[in-house]
């Protein structure tokens, strides 16, 4: 990276200018003090280093040593230059050129790291009861773990994506005795849910079990009012496998429609028929970390950073939620992850703690755990907050993918910091203009490939009505791709140096993104690279009698095609139109 070159250089220069005792009373210097930044005003060059935090050791003003520093580095076709403490760098036509030839031999692979630690991860996100269909916050961690998990797999790490299912609590139950009431409603009876709000928590009163209601007919056409008085508990079972089934397969297909995909849908059920459940509190009972009070087992978590104990089996004898997350952690590390990674909403903050010390309690490492909590999206329409539930139309993922669709859906969901509440622009999203971001980046890749079409397809002239010859061949264009050596962007280098530091910064971009789990980076990115590739040729005319400036430009323009159409279609799972 231009960046990770000039600050080699400049460290490079420091330690021989301390050898030299051309720094003052500075006698030694440690690597990785100076940082690189990008100068504010692009006037001064691509980057610059503060040099002033060196002046304590050198007992000499910033800008001497900065002009002293400077005397030890081999500009090549470089540009330093002094101002102050900061020496400032512009990198020249070699680098630049260079760079552009990287992306046409890479293509694909452009960005990847290399020579990075890579893991095992496993990826758990979503995650949602199968109890009814995603609300919008579940799309808001489904587009985010899916874009996580591509990036973390161009990364170079080993991914796989899990899906928990929350099939085994008091919920499922709640759902069969609420499809028997939907059924019986089909069966011609008059009945209704509770009004009492208390005991209408013990169901689940949504509209969507009506067509639930009505598959479980279809199945079982010999069911009668008869077979709910009353509801005994083997007709109960089979309504909780009905409507799990039904509901787990909605939302797969949804899933599939979003474009994310598991790699495993892992029942909580069958943790707890496996015996693993049981098995994890036993080994903390054996290892002390159990202890009685008020009938209930107490898991003793303080002891690992959490604020207090917590319960693990009720007085009753039922297990709490904790209990199975932690055989289901412990689960993952026996299965070989090196880390896990979860995605939970915010409100499970002071979870965090309490399964980090199960894990520690048990032998493992809580490092390998780490937590992305993510706050809530509020949709706005005609620029006002809409409350969730409050718009009929428009609770659920799939009402708000029919409305704008999966690529503006997507997007949308991935680009601000997952710690950062979403305001989700319902009318924004559906425009055709710039002001919506997903239009504006596709736009670009569109004009890109819309720039290199007219390359080679015969035009009109709208005045003359004559038609004219393309001044290239498809041969001719494919022969220039596939043999481009970095001198053949030298003549545009000084119209599109901007252009091409956007392009490089893609790597670390990938790079820090991957390594602080953040997406929102890529959306960001791939925005601001369509804006210097709209400004670059709104400024350039790319096809012109000037043949070596032509090419040179079309290069950059298919650069900036592969560098958008990597970063949707693979990163983000947005499409990158041809056309629009």
């Amino acid at each position: 990276m231009i960046k990770d070159y000039f600050i080699n250089e400049i460290e490079n220069a420091v330690e021989k200018a301390v050898n030299a005792g051309a720094l003052g009373a500075m006698t030694e210097y440690n690597r990785g003090t100076l940082v690189p930044e990008r100068p504010k005003n692009i006037e001064f060059g691509d980057y610059a280093v503060n040099v002033s935090q060196l002046a304590r050791f050198a007992k000499i003003a910033p800008p001497q040593i900065a002009n002293n520093v400077l005397k030890y580095i081999d500009a090549d076709d470089n540009e330093y230059t002094v101002i102050g403490g900061f020496i400032n760098f512009k990198a020249g036509k070699k680098i630049l050129s260079n760079l552009v030839e990287e992306i046409f031999k890479q293509k694909k692979e452009f960005g990847k790291p290399v020579n990075v630690k890579t893991e095992k991860i496993i990826l758990e996100y979503v995650s949602a009861n199968p109890t009814g269909p995603f609300h919008i916050g579940h799309g808001r961690w489904a587009a985010m773990g899916s874009v996580l998990a591509n990036l973390l797999k161009f990364y170079g790490h080993d991914v796989y994506q899990e899906f928990y299912i929350n099939d085994a609590g008091s919920q499922i139950q709640k759902l069969g005795n609420s499809l028997a009431i939907r059924i019986r409603q089909e069966l011609g009876e008059d009945i209704d849910f509770p009004s009492d709000e208390i005991e209408r928590k013990n169901y689940y009163p949504g509209d969507y079990l009506i067509p639930v209601a009505k598959k479980y007919l279809e199945k079982f056409p010999d069911t009668s009012l008869s077979d709910f008085q009353p509801l005994n508990s083997s007709t109960l079972n089979s309504l909780c496998d009905f409507a799990k089934d039904y509901e787990e397969k909605v939302q797969r297909d949804l899933l599939d429609r979003f474009k994310v995909h598991f790699d495993n849908f892992y029942s909580e059920l069958t943790l707890h028929k496996s015996g693993k459940v049981d098995e994890c509190v036993n080994k903390l009972k054996a290892s002390g970390k159990i202890y009685k009070k008020d009938g209930a087992d107490w898991f003793k978590s303080s002891d690992y950073g959490d604020d207090q104990d917590r319960v693990i089996k009720k007085a009753d004898g039922s297990n709490t939620y904790l209990t199975a997350d932690i055989a289901y952690h412990i689960d993952k590390l026996e299965r070989g992850f090196d880390r896990m990674i979860n995605i939970w909403g915010a409100d499970h903050h002071g979870y965090v703690a309490r399964v980090k010390a199960s894990i520690e309690a048990l032998g493992y490492s809580p490092d390998k755990l780490e937590v992305l909590l993510g706050q809530l999206v509020n949709l706005v329409i005609d620029g006002n907050e809409v409350r969730m539930g409050k718009r009929k139309n428009m609770v659920t993922l799939e009402d708000l993918i029919d409305e704008v669709g999966v690529d503006a859906t997507r997007f949308w969901m991935s680009m601000r910091n997952i710690d950062t509440t979403l305001d989700f622009d319902i009318e924004l999203a559906k425009k055709n203009s710039d002001e919506n971001p997903v239009f504006y980046v596709q736009y670009a890749h569109a004009r890109a490939c819309s720039i290199l079409r007219n390359v080679i397809t015969e035009k009109i002239n709208t005045e003359t009505g004559v038609k004219s010859s393309a001044p290239m061949s498809e041969n001719e264009l494919a022969k220039l791709i596939s043999g481009f050596k970095s001198e053949m962007v030298l003549p545009a280098i000084d119209t599109a140096r901007q252009l091409i530091l956007k392009l490089e910064e893609y790597k670390s971009v990938i790079k820090n993104s991957a390594e602080t789990r953040q997406v929102y980076t890529i959306c960001r990115y791939v925005q601001e690279l369509a804006s210097e590739f709209h400004s670059f040729y709104n400024a350039n005319r790319v096809i012109s009698d000037d043949i070596e400036m032509m090419k040179a430009r079309i290069s950059l323009v298919w650069c900036v095609k592969t560098v958008l159409h990597n970063a949707l279609e693979d990163i983000l799972a947005v499409c990158a139109p041809e056309r629009m």
